[in-house]
């Protein structure tokens, strides 16, 4: 059986509705995690003279793991930071292709970062470093090729409204999609 493509369509916005919901979800989570963890070291340092030994690094590795996720997340919502002097000068059709141009480079960007950031992984991985307490250093790595790649597959994603526009002979192209 072939599902309709209304169908398809309301599973495709449950699906993305539901990758959206757990990257929110894991974005509140690790801050949350963040603000206590930092807390309970702050009252274990100054009121009983003892700390816990691990948490310093992995504050810095969820620092990391924050920053990306909330990268990805500003790329899902295309927030991301973006130097748009020159777009602003241009016709909408300008502004249209610069965007399409703009989200390409980006991808390419960081779908390189991502395959390095891979290796240097694999490396750490095959190496065996440890980064702390017995964690392995590539499991605490492993959002950097993770994120950077989910980041180029949203930067072209979110080329796509511009290829519908360039598809419907009404448009024209006079109108970037919002």
């Amino acid at each position: 059986m072939v599902a309709s493509p209304s169908q398809q369509l309301s599973m495709h916005k449950r699906i993305n509705r539901l990758i959206h919901l757990l990257e929110d979800g894991l974005l509140i989570f690790t801050l949350t995690a963040m603000i206590l963890l930092a807390l309970s070291q702050i009252v274990l340092r100054n009121l009983f003279d003892s700390g816990i030994e691990w948490s310093e690094p992995l504050l810095r590795v969820m620092v990391m793991w924050l920053g990306l996720l909330g990268a990805i997340a500003a790329t899902k919502q295309n927030s991301h930071i973006s130097i748009d002097v020159v777009s602003r000068l241009l016709p909408n059709k300008g502004k249209v292709i610069s965007a399409v141009i703009a989200n390409l480079f980006s991808a390419v960007i960081c779908a390189v970062v991502s395959y390095y950031a891979f290796k240097f992984v694999l490396m750490e991985y095959e190496d065996g470093m440890m980064a702390f307490s017995n964690i392995p250093a590539w499991l605490c790595e492993s959002i950097i090729p993770i994120g950077f790649g989910l980041m180029a597959l949203r930067f072209l994603i979110n080329i796509a409204p511009y290829f519908k526009l360039w598809a419907d002979k009404e448009s024209n192209l006079q109108q970037p999609p919002q």
